[in-house]
């Protein structure tokens, strides 16, 4: 594996639970004990095999060496190398003109690139990417996402493998896998060691790739986003987000922040993180941290609602004392 270019912490033997959003965790755990998750996911997998879901995603792809996209080999070898990833894991690009990446695979995990992402993304921004799905693997999420990819498609095909028991399924994993999007944004954050292109890729991502767009201005902008307080708006928020695979970039940036200014990411750049091996959290633990997220976050939510609610009971209030 290549060294890395850049001044960088090689983060020897840390564990994905070092960045691992609790609710994410949790959540996943949850998952496995929904009556019929495990059968459903067992149909797909018997039903497709690993060979045939690879060949379902790499149809029109490239593989990354040093002599095709050589720089995103450079670039992935050095965040391998930074997150000190515990497999080597093959990277593609295909021709697509969105920007997006994506980590797929049941048994062999494998990292697709949108070619647009190498044409408009500069190498600090390719890094987050591409730390952030190396971060999928390392958490082990692949399984679930290649699933979830899976049940989307074939739902929207009407295939009778998809019948309640796996809608009931899709639903429950695209609502982790929104949490799962948030833990491997620190992902990338630790790959490229600087929070700021993280924000960049999250301005582009929300169609600020232009250069017309101001990163402060967007960071602005997630923070009025947050602090929104109509009631009508707090209930577009969660009704907005049910059927994405990804929070909104202006979340995104503004749980990315959170992380960093809470002292996490100083912390594991000291030194100071979970190594593999160590041994696990009890799942009691995960519930209670992830019911404390859950919890300031609705608290945050209804608090701004119950205001909102307030303010137009005291607009009635005043119409009816003219």
């Amino acid at each position: 594996m290549p060294e890395p270019t850049r001044a960088t912490r090689i983060l020897t033997q840390i564990d994905s639970r070092s960045w691992e959003h609790p609710a994410d965790r949790a959540t996943l755990n949850a998952l496995r004990k929904i009556p019929g998750f495990d059968q459903v996911l067992r149909s797909l997998f018997g039903f497709f095999g690993e060979r045939a879901v690879r060949l379902a995603f790499l149809a029109n792809a490239v593989r990354v060496s040093p002599t095709q996209f050589p720089r995103v080999h450079r670039i992935y070898g050095e965040v391998a190398r930074t997150l000190d990833a515990p497999g080597e894991y093959p990277v593609y690009v295909s021709q697509n003109p969105f920007f997006n990446a994506m980590a797929y695979g049941m048994e062999r995990p494998f990292i697709v690139v949108h070619s647009a992402l190498e044409t408009s993304f500069d190498d600090d921004e390719l890094r987050f990417i591409l730390g952030h799905e190396l971060g999928h693997i390392m958490s082990g999420h692949v399984l679930y996402t290649t699933m979830m990819q899976l049940l989307t498609m074939l739902a929207g095909m009407g295939f009778p493998i998809v019948g309640l028991a796996a809608r009931a399924v899709l639903v429950a994993l695209l609502e982790w896998y929104r949490k799962a999007e948030l833990s491997c944004d620190r992902a990338g954050i630790l790959a490229v060691q600087d929070p700021e292109p993280g924000l960049r890729v999250m301005l582009k991502f929300a169609g600020g790739a232009s250069g017309q767009a101001n990163l402060g201005e967007f960071v602005r902008q997630s923070e009025e986003y947050r602090e929104e307080g109509e009631l009508a708006d707090q209930v577009f928020k969660v009704l907005n987000v049910l059927g994405s695979t990804h929070p909104f970039p202006v979340i995104r940036v503004a749980e990315m922040r959170g992380w960093f200014e809470s002292g996490a990411y100083e912390r594991i750049i000291a030194g100071e993180y979970r190594r593999r091996g160590e041994p696990d959290a009890p799942y009691r633990e995960d519930l209670s941290e992830a019911a404390r997220a859950y919890r300031e976050a609705a608290r945050e939510t209804f608090g701004q609602a119950t205001d909102a609610a307030r303010r137009v009971v005291d607009s009635f209030r005043s119409g009816f004392g003219r």
